[in-house]
């Protein structure tokens, strides 16, 4: 491959060799210093993995130009890495990359359905579950609109679905994506540019000149010789580097959770309440990510503020109103339904983080393998809904004070295990002093409240008072 990508204009590849590192497995080191900044590898548009060139084969182009609807980025820049692979002459170039590029890949979609269920319960579960429906039914599309009436072209033996995830593995896991000076964006592959892995202790420093079509990287800090050059993916959290780069990252700072609100058109006063959403830089329907550092964005508050605004509040709201308190009652209903769903998502995980945590420190899951990593992706988003879950309560008990107390929740209705605010309950027989929606709660909370429960009950005994 290095031969062909000298002999085509690639500029850097004298100072730099593939080589496999104990930590990240195969990557690139560099044979020379670089300081931060300075430019490391250059790779000529020509032989770029690209949309426009897919289209401009002489072979390929008229099948992918046939396709309706048109073909999407990602299954164009797959059939194009397939079509290359199954060729038995011709493409020496482009072929030699892709016999260099990985024969698996480690993202969900590969997982067991017994590793995927140590997430359960995570965003990443459900969008796995989802895309391998999805795949499924977008590759019986393309042997209907694409394998099947080209197949000279595109034998099923070496297009079979198998090969279709493993081409969208190697585009998800692979691909750059730019923004064009005219709004527009690409997505592309670089060959042996694509052989860098993501260190999040780098710079974003690569970079596609549109004029020219080249794309760079320059150096995200200073290299010595011997050391391994990294690219910067970005800012993401777990869920969605196992899912599309098949790795996670130790307590990854950058670990979130998304949320969906939704609101039917049917439902009361919507076009009213769309044009405030849409005011306010929101819309009917919205994905927020809940961070470590932001829990509970103010965008969640805002959109649920107006989703549920009466007849009254509507008449006289203003945009602006949303984005702090509009009245007591609305603040409190809107919280005491974060604090439910939050209690709800929690609930919902598979395995909970303390034992998770007991689990990743006895090795139950070999460390770095798919399992491994699923249990990662729980338990970031699991700390993030906490965070997220406390927030809420903090708010909901500061709006219930302001409003002397007279909503429906009070400290105690509360269970003290899962939080859940709806009834019957139960007291501790023995300390009456926290309550429980469960048997199985009042089990799970025993170790932690035990203490407390000795101190009130001989206390009360005694006559004397806690405060």
């Amino acid at each position: 491959m290095e031969s062909w990508l000298k002999e085509s204009g690639a500029v850097g590849l004298n100072d730099l060799e593939l080589a496999n590192f104990q930590v990240t497995g195969r990557g690139v080191r560099s044979l020379q210093y670089f300081k931060e900044g300075e430019r490391v590898l250059t790779i000529p548009c020509g032989i770029l993995w690209t949309v426009e060139h897919a289209y401009a084969d002489p072979l390929l182009g008229p099948a992918l130009r046939s396709a309706q609807p048109p073909l999407t980025v990602e299954d164009t820049l797959a059939i194009y890495i397939l079509f290359v692979r199954s060729r038995k002459s011709g493409y020496n170039g482009l072929r030699s990359h892709v016999t260099a590029l990985p024969t698996s890949y480690s993202s969900s979609i590969f997982f067991t359905e017994n590793e995927l269920e140590v997430c359960a319960g995570t965003s990443l579960y459900t969008i796995t579950k989802q895309l391998k429906r999805q795949i499924e039914e977008d590759y019986a599309g393309l042997v209907a609109r694409i394998f099947g009436q080209y197949q000279d072209l595109f034998p099923l033996d070496k297009f079979t679905i198998e090969d279709y995830k493993w081409a969208l593995s190697t585009v998800w896991s692979r691909g750059m994506d730019f923004v064009l000076p005219d709004g527009n964006s690409i997505r592309l592959l670089a060959p042996f540019a694509d052989m860098l892995n993501h260190s999040s202790e780098v710079k974003q420093c690569h970079v596609y000149d549109a004029s020219s079509g080249n794309l760079s990287v320059l150096a995200g800090k200073d290299y010595k010789v011997g050391d391994q050059v990294f690219i910067n993916y970005g800012h993401l959290p777990n869920n969605r580097l196992l899912r599309l780069y098949g790795f996670v990252l130790s307590s990854n700072p950058n670990d979130s959770y998304d949320i969906v609100l939704s609101t039917h058109p049917t439902a009361p006063f919507w076009e009213q309440k769309q044009k405030l959403w849409i005011s306010a830089g929101l819309d009917s329907t919205c994905t927020i990510s809940l961070t470590l550092t932001d829990p509970l964005p103010k965008n969640v508050l805002r959109y649920l503020r107006i989703q549920r605004l009466d007849e009254s509040d509507l008449s006289v709201i203003q945009v602006d109103a949303t984005d702090g308190i509009i009245n007591e009652s609305n603040e409190v209903e809107v919280l005491q339904f974060l604090v439910d769903s939050f209690c709800g998502l929690l609930e919902n995980f598979g395995t909970q983080l303390e034992m998770l945590e007991e689990q990743l420190a006895a090795s139950v899951y070999p460390p770095g393998g798919n399992a491994w990593a699923a249990a990662h992706v729980s338990l970031g988003e699991q700390r993030v809904l906490r965070l997220a879950r406390k927030r809420a309560e903090d708010l909901l008990a500061a709006a219930e004070s302001r409003r002397g107390g007279r909503g429906d929740l009070s400290p105690l209705a509360r269970c003290a295990n899962c939080h859940k605010v709806s009834g019957p309950f139960m007291l501790c027989g023995r300390c009456k002093a926290v309550i429980y929606c469960t048997r199985t709660c009042q089990v799970a909370y025993y170790k932690e409240h035990k203490v407390v429960c000795r101190v009130i009950s001989t206390a009360s005994k005694n006559g004397s008072e806690m405060k």
